[in-house]
């Protein structure tokens, strides 16, 4: 739980970090700069045992699918922080994941959750769900505009799916008793390889000021390869469900270094709604608790 926790702090600053980087560098190089050398990173790393998951026929076919979510998530990701804000952004993207876990998880295993995931995951989702409709706005952003913040919550969406897609694929490959920086390895460098190839078409922008490299290798070691080792650590106990609900204090953070930093602007609504975020979050890591007490 702790380490899921460690990670969705680290995910939060991705969105204060990237506000930093030029105008010219696109939302898509981004996104693909971040896990594309990020799950390069994760790959090499675990080299031999990562390889071992893509010879095992039963992981192999999880890992692929997982990896169109690596794919897709961080395209989309970026893209809705762009054109809704990164508070929005982040809240929309974060706050619809359970939902799609939960869903993934029905269709694949028919799993019943319990009242109390419920309760803890339906009080997280009200939480972001009032996030959205505070709204957060800066002087700068594009985010003010229907058309762009509307197109930017659908690319939350897109996010939201992705995200739970992979991380519900990565559990079912850590059934095969692979290591979770194996697996990790395995998704994210499969995933690599389309990112890089969007990377080098969008990607020059990037090599325009020294500042947008030092951003980049941050996005890539800390929020992308050091997060994603601790959640892979995670999820090993911790479920996708509940996994995903832990991650909404991604947007917590981010919506907190988003007006601290970046300079957007919250109402009472959205306040409350972090409140409300924080309590879901409380009652999940309560009845994980109880549940391994006895």
């Amino acid at each position: 739980m702790l380490a899921i926790v460690l990670a969705s702090l680290l995910w939060g600053t991705t969105g204060t970090a990237a506000s930093f980087l030029p105008p010219g560098v696109s939302p898509l190089a981004t996104g693909a700069a971040t896990m594309g050398v990020g799950g390069a990173l994760l790959y090499l790393v675990s080299f031999r045992r990562a390889t071992a998951v893509l010879r095992d026929p039963v992981a192999r076919r999880w890992v692929l699918i997982g990896a169109i979510g690596v794919v897709a998530y961080p395209l989309a990701f970026y893209a809705a922080m762009d054109l809704a804000g990164v508070a929005i952004g982040n809240v929309v993207s974060l706050g619809s994941a359970p939902v799609f876990a939960a869903l993934l998880e029905y269709a694949l295993d028919r799993t019943r959750l319990t009242r109390r995931w419920a309760a803890a995951t339906a009080l997280a989702v009200a939480g972001v769900a009032l996030l959205g409709l505070g709204g957060a706005h800066t002087p700068q952003s594009g985010g003010d505009d229907g058309g762009s913040a509307g197109a930017g919550i659908a690319l939350g969406l897109v996010a939201g799916a992705s995200y739970a897609l992979y991380t519900c694929a990565s559990e079912r490959a850590l059934r095969r008793q692979h290591g979770s920086g194996s697996v990790m390895g395995a998704m994210f460098g499969v995933g690599a390889v389309p990112l890089l190839a969007v990377l080098a078409v969008t990607g020059a922008p990037l090599l325009a000021a020294p500042s947008s490299l030092a951003i980049l290798a941050y996005l890539a070691v800390g929020p992308m390869f050091v997060a994603y080792l601790l959640f892979g650590a995670g999820l090993r106990s911790a479920g996708a469900s509940a996994a995903t609900t832990l991650t909404l204090l991604e947007p917590v953070g981010a919506t907190a270094l988003a007006v601290l930093i970046v300079g957007e602007r919250l109402g009472p609504v959205a306040w409350g709604g972090l409140g409300t975020v924080l309590a879901g979050i409380l009652l999940l890591v309560s009845a994980r608790g109880r549940q391994r007490s006895t």
